[in-house]
């Protein structure tokens, strides 16, 4: 495939590895370490496919596996495990089933393939019988034509991520960091392979689920274009190494990978077994970056260069996905501003680079509340559609519904302007005291812009349910009054709208 773009590389602050190595030979791991530690020469790895893995490794089992019937843990109707596919899979009684096994069975008959949950789904739908409902949409050259003239200003903050991701058939998220890889020239500076590298974007593309109303694959495109024009800012773009670019560019394109539409509170009071593998915290940010990991291993994208070069940029990925744990949010907050206060920022530090990658991966992941009034809205009304339905499944299981998530006594508007008063203000607040350029006070300004409107469809929703209360209420009592009095005349028994007492519109 062609290389377009040609654009300056940045420098590395390090010699770039040896990309002549072998790529042949599988890749293995095993869980008598961590994920990242040395491999036991002392233990066994059993091979499946390109990868091989101690059958024994709860890490390994987190994220994919093949052909193992398992059972509902909390009680969902078969149908219902394409909506939310992680509630439809008992790890434990996965786990279980792996291991175990008759006394002399071939222990490879034991051994599964490693596939997200997500193509697990496909998968099963598949040997079912069961034809995928995905639609078939050829695009002519006007769409691919439109699509191209977008990414020529792929940098602009007011980056149409839906009409992009129409125009592209979906594949917004393959199609946007294979262009922002090849424009830094990335792929031919650490030798990738074109075809793992197309074939580990389809696969990451694959893993967010669709059907979730915020936490999918457009999600994280817009990220990804977010992160970009945040790595573009002066201070960055002189300072950031092609190294830092590519861990910032696959942070933000895989940070919520297979994302299952629920938040950490949920499977921590489900006892799902995600939640037992992490110890409650940083669940969901811990499974995106390991089935992250788990899909460079699957495709060898990084399989030409060193070991230990491999497992540092693994490592360093993990620690840019973990950053987005919003309950983290005011430590990564007070770090960043005693930074600025003491002004000790040196981005010639590896060390404070990677803080900085981890501060914009943050702010690109929130930044939905920044963008222009038509791009932030749709996106407000889908992460709140995406709360409600956890509520909905919360009540449907007589469990404690979790805040923001009850669709009866919450609103887009007061979630929202909650959400931007204490998490989204004081985080912009600091970024552009770090990064006081055009774009940090365009984003301000349209938040405040934003958090305004809200505010205005809040107070006007207010006026209208009081209005039509007391309307409702009159009537009421006229009907009433008329029952009680038929031989006297309809206005002398009766109450207008106007004079009802404020008590009754209470009733």
């Amino acid at each position: 495939m062609e290389v377009c773009y040609q654009l300056p590389v940045l420098p590395l602050d390090r010699p770039v590895p040896k990309h002549v190595l072998s790529r042949r030979g599988a890749i293995s791991f095993s869980s008598s370490s961590s994920l990242f530690g040395a491999p036991d020469p002392r233990q066994l790895s059993q091979r499946r496919g390109a990868i091989s893995y101690d059958s024994s490794d709860q890490t390994a089992l987190y994220i994919r596996m093949l052909d193992v019937r398992v059972r509902s843990q909390v009680g969902f109707e078969p149908e219902r495990r394409s909506s939310h596919p992680y509630l439809c899979i008992d790890f434990r009684t996965l786990h279980a089933r792996l291991g175990c096994g008759s006394p002399g069975s071939d222990p490879e008959r034991r051994v599964h393939r490693l596939l997200s949950f997500q193509r697990y789904l496909h998968s099963s739908r598949l040997l079912r019988g069961i034809p995928q409902q995905i639609p078939l949409h050829i695009l002519d050259e006007d769409y691919t034509g439109q699509a191209r003239c977008m990414l020529e200003k792929v940098g602009n903050w007011n980056f149409d991520i839906f009409l992009f991701d129409r125009l592209t058939n979906g594949n917004s998220l393959i199609t946007l960091t294979f262009h922002l890889l090849n424009q830094y020239g990335l792929v031919e500076l650490f030798q990738l392979d074109m075809v793992k590298l197309w074939r580990f974007l389809v696969m990451v593309q694959e893993d967010y689920h669709s059907n979730n109303p915020y936490h999918n694959a457009v999600h994280a495109a817009d990220v990804t274009q977010a992160m970009y024009c945040y790595m573009q800012e002066p201070m960055l773009a002189r300072s950031l190494t092609s190294y830092d670019i590519l861990l910032g560019l696959l942070a933000a394109a895989t940070h919520d990978l297979d994302h299952p539409g629920v938040n950490q509170p949920f499977l921590i009071k489900t006892d799902h077994y995600l939640a037992t593998l992490y110890r409650n915290t940083s669940v969901l940010e811990n499974h995106h970056w390991k089935s992250a990991v788990g899909l460079l291993r699957e495709t060898g994208l990084f399989s030409h260069l060193p070991a230990e070069d491999r497992l540092s940029m693994e490592r360093e990925l993990g620690s840019l996905i973990l950053a987005t744990d919003i309950s983290k949010q005011n430590d990564y907050l007070s770090r960043f501003r005693l930074h600025l206060d003491q002004e000790n920022l040196c981005l010639s530090s590896a060390s404070h680079r990677h803080f900085i990658l981890q501060m914009a991966l943050k702010c690109a992941d929130i930044c939905n509340p920044c963008r222009p009034w038509e791009l932030s809205k749709q996106w407000s009304e889908k992460v709140t559609e995406e709360f409600f339905k956890q509520g909905d499944i919360e009540k449907k299981h007589k469990l404690e519904v979790s805040p923001v998530c009850n669709r009866e006594n919450n609103t887009v508007g007061n979630i929202q302007i909650g959400f931007m008063s204490y998490v989204a203000e004081p985080l912009f607040a600091e970024w552009a005291r770090f990064s006081d350029t055009r774009l940090s006070q365009t984003m301000l300004g349209h938040m405040g812009l934003n958090k305004a409107s809200w505010g205005g469809l809040q107070q006007e929703q207010t006026t209208v349910s009081e209005e039509a209360e007391p309307s409702t209420a009159g009537t009421d009592a006229e009907d009433g009054a008329a029952r009680r009095n038929d031989n006297t005349a309809t206005g002398a028994g009766g109450t207008s709208s106007k004079e009802i007492p404020q008590g009754s519109r209470e009733s």
